[in-house]
């Protein structure tokens, strides 16, 4: 690389994309093209740095393969700014052993570390672990550590886990003041602000409170029951009953905690399960039949007991029952929660990372977007979702330290 190549990739390392360009903007040589686009990424400009990117990629061609690699994960980052999470995974699935088969482990970790946080967006907690294990940390440079240690404190914190969370955030924040870049300090601020956040609101006895991580894992290694409404599942210490997918089973069972330590009146449960306006005969022989179910599936952790006027949960020798529901339990809150992140969702990544069908999300965009919850932008395939008013900027992290070379 000449001189200009070489201060221009240390500019986009340190965080300034301007003086970058000032050293590449004029040139049309592919590594000026790649580092432009990387460049015109960091200043938000994605359809051109997505144009500048594979403009290098196809110039550089089949006998540079590792500078065309470096392209395909500098565009996959884009793409997973942008929320194209199929595209992006595609791209790094390529470049990823590419870049590791021809040596070059700074940018094959930093394609690691971005398959990592691709599997966390989407919730697949199993395989981004799974892939920062792989992953060699002291190869990356120290933005893309930062990164790949936000990546572990956002699994350990889905998991609720406080202590590793708050050790992985504490290492980032020291990478990201060694590596200098304001953005970046803000982004790990930011997940640590999260982390003190309440996290849950906790129902007892009639009493509602709001719960913060540390306290949600000290509820959780109690010996209390706990009915989790963030993942419809039934708790008793290592004990867990899951519900997901069985919403009827769920909402009875949310109903009697509500009423415990008392019982529930048939007629609360019908209207809570099945949304009954009026009793008969038929409703009630369904809720039998419902409730026998419900009984077979928790009857490791608690009984359903019937009682003159409906029915009352029993758990099995814990010191009480709890509810664990979202801090804000409105229609489509799972949709609301991922456009939360200040970033532009496409319906298909929307899809993917809840694990629903497409006309699924269609209707609950339709619904978010009537209420005047969420705005459009972009038309046809290009169409991306937002919450109202919540920021666009694009993360911090983005194409902080590929340096392409011929």
């Amino acid at each position: 690389m000449d001189a200009l190549i070489t201060a221009a990739g240390r500019a986009l390392t340190l965080g300034d994309p301007l003086g970058a360009l000032n050293r590449v903007s004029l040139r049309e040589d592919p590594p000026a093209l790649a580092l432009r686009g990387v460049a015109m990424a960091q200043l938000g400009e994605f359809a051109t740095a997505r144009s500048l990117l594979r403009r290098a990629g196809r110039v550089f061609g089949a006998r540079e393969p590792v500078a065309r690699a470096r392209c395909l994960v500098a565009a996959a980052e884009i793409a997973l700014v942008l929320r194209d999470l199929n595209e992006a995974m595609d791209a790094l699935d390529r470049a990823q052993p590419a870049l590791a088969r021809h040596g070059d482990r700074v940018n094959a970790a930093h394609a690691g570390y971005l398959q990592a946080r691709c599997l966390l967006v989407i919730g697949r907690l199993d395989e981004a672990e799974a892939r920062l294990s792989r992953l060699d940390i002291q190869a990356l440079p120290l933005a893309s550590r930062a990164g790949a240690l936000l990546v572990a404190a956002g699994i350990a914190m889905r998991r609720i886990k406080a202590k590793p969370a708050r050790t992985a955030l504490d290492r980032a924040a020291t990478a990201a003041h060694e590596a200098g870049i304001p953005a970046l300090v803000a982004e790990v601020e930011v997940a640590r602000r999260a982390l003190h956040a309440p996290g849950a609101m906790l129902s007892m006895q009639g009493e509602s409170r709001p719960l913060q991580l540390e306290t949600i894992e000290a509820l959780i290694a109690s010996n209390a029951l706990i009915v989790d409404a963030l993942r419809h599942r039934l708790r008793l210490g290592d004990q867990v009953v899951s519900l997901a997918g069985r919403p009827t089973l769920f909402a009875l069972l949310r109903a009697l905690a509500e009423a415990w330590p008392g019982d529930a009146a048939r007629e609360t449960l019908l209207r809570k399960a099945f949304d009954a306006r009026f009793v008969d005969e038929s409703h009630r022989a369904r809720l039998r039949v419902e409730i026998g179910r419900l009984r077979s599936e928790i009857g490791p952790l608690a009984a359903v007991v019937a009682t003159e006027r409906g029915f009352i949960l029993q758990p099995l020798g814990t010191e009480g029952v709890a509810i664990l529901a979202p801090l804000h339990e409105q229609e489509h809150a799972d949709v609301l929660a991922l456009l939360a992140d200040g970033e532009a969702w496409s319906s298909s990544a929307l899809a993917l990372a809840l694990d629903v069908s497409p006309r699924t999300v269609l209707r609950a965009i339709e619904t978010l977007a009537v209420a005047g919850k969420i705005d459009a932008l972009g038309h046809g395939r290009a169409r991306r979702w937002i919450l109202r008013q919540a920021p666009g900027f694009p993360t911090g992290l983005l194409l902080s330290t590929l340096l392409p070379a011929r």
